[in-house]
């Protein structure tokens, strides 16, 4: 040891003494946790913010040790609910009032990471409807305009709202005009989509605010049926079955061959019920985010970074 190096403390002796000898049970090289794993993985694009932030999550201890009872507890008293409500002769709703809960719940116990994941989804969706009607060659379909930067705002821009928004599109586009897709890269329009901004900070966190993603999902899934009349919970909860859909119009327009199979929700004409529905819902939230960030990374070799 030269001069200059000071000498290892005790705490640094055992990390490095940890380090060896994981390295000689590993032929020499450092074990990979499956977060490093991950973290490496580049292979789906996906929004660094996004990839950082669902990690993050990852590694709530509440996923492992509260997590998997609320998943059966919650999943008996949601089909509970929505058996009920298909049977009754009589619907109640409370939009506002659902709403309301959500907001409430969201800026006092759920993670900031996780919430601000929550306000990326929104945006990310309008994007990918709005991308598919700019360049449907139909002048008449509205887009969507769903693009809460804030909590406060799904005030207005509800849940019901959103999964309406992919409902509508489907049915206003009906026949667009395959005749103008693919459509060269240059020509492609954008005139509807906007930069995801999420002006919520994760820096300022509540003692309080410890759910994770799956968590507060698993929570708040009975609430959502129970606030929503039947017709509306069954369309909101099929509306992920469009992913298939949406990713092929998707490939025709741009000509490429993989975004419908990034789709794990498909067949619309299947209808089903609330059984797996928080891990459709999983799957919907990175079909959403996997396009977004192809889209994304086209735009920017398009010269038309955000």
């Amino acid at each position: 040891m030269s001069l200059n190096e000071r000498p290892l403390s005790r705490k640094e002796q055992r990390m490095q003494r940890k380090r060896a000898k994981m390295m000689s049970g590993n032929h020499g090289r450092m074990p990979a946790t499956l977060s490093d794993a991950l973290t490496g993985d580049k292979s789906l694009p996906l929004d660094d913010e996004a990839k950082e932030f669902w990690l993050k999550d990852l590694k709530n201890p509440l996923r492992i040790i509260i997590l998997p009872t609320l998943r059966i507890l919650l999943t008996i008293t949601l089909h509970i609910t929505y058996y009920i409500k298909r049977l009754l002769p009589f619907q109640w709703k409370a939009h506002r009032f659902l709403q309301w809960q959500i907001c409430f719940f969201m800026k006092n116990f759920v993670r900031p990471e996780a919430n601000v994941l929550i306000l990326r989804h929104f945006q990310a969706e309008s994007n990918l409807l709005n991308f598919v009607i700019d360049n449907s060659g139909k002048e008449d379909v509205e887009p969507v305009l769903i693009y809460p930067k804030m909590i406060r705002d799904l005030m207005v821009q509800t849940f019901v709202h959103h999964d309406q928004g992919v409902l509508m599109t489907m049915r206003d586009l009906e026949e667009p005009d395959r005749s103008l897709w693919p459509i060269e890269g240059k020509e492609l329009s954008w005139a509807n989509w906007q930069p995801v901004q999420v002006d919520y900070s994760t820096q300022r966190k509540k003692w309080t605010q410890f759910l994770d993603f799956e968590t507060a999902h698993e929570l708040f899934k009975t609430s959502f049926c129970f606030w929503l009349t039947a017709k509306e919970y069954e369309a909101a909860i099929n509306s992920f079955q469009f992913d298939h859909s949406v990713g092929l119009l998707i490939d025709d327009i741009v000509g490429a061959t993989h975004f419908a199979d990034i789709a794990y929700n498909r067949f619309p004409m299947i209808l089903v019920g609330p059984t797996g529905l928080s891990y459709r819902f999983l799957m919907h939230g990175f079909f959403v985010e996997h396009v977004h960030a192809h889209l994304e990374n086209m735009r920017i070799n398009l010269g038309l970074e955000n």
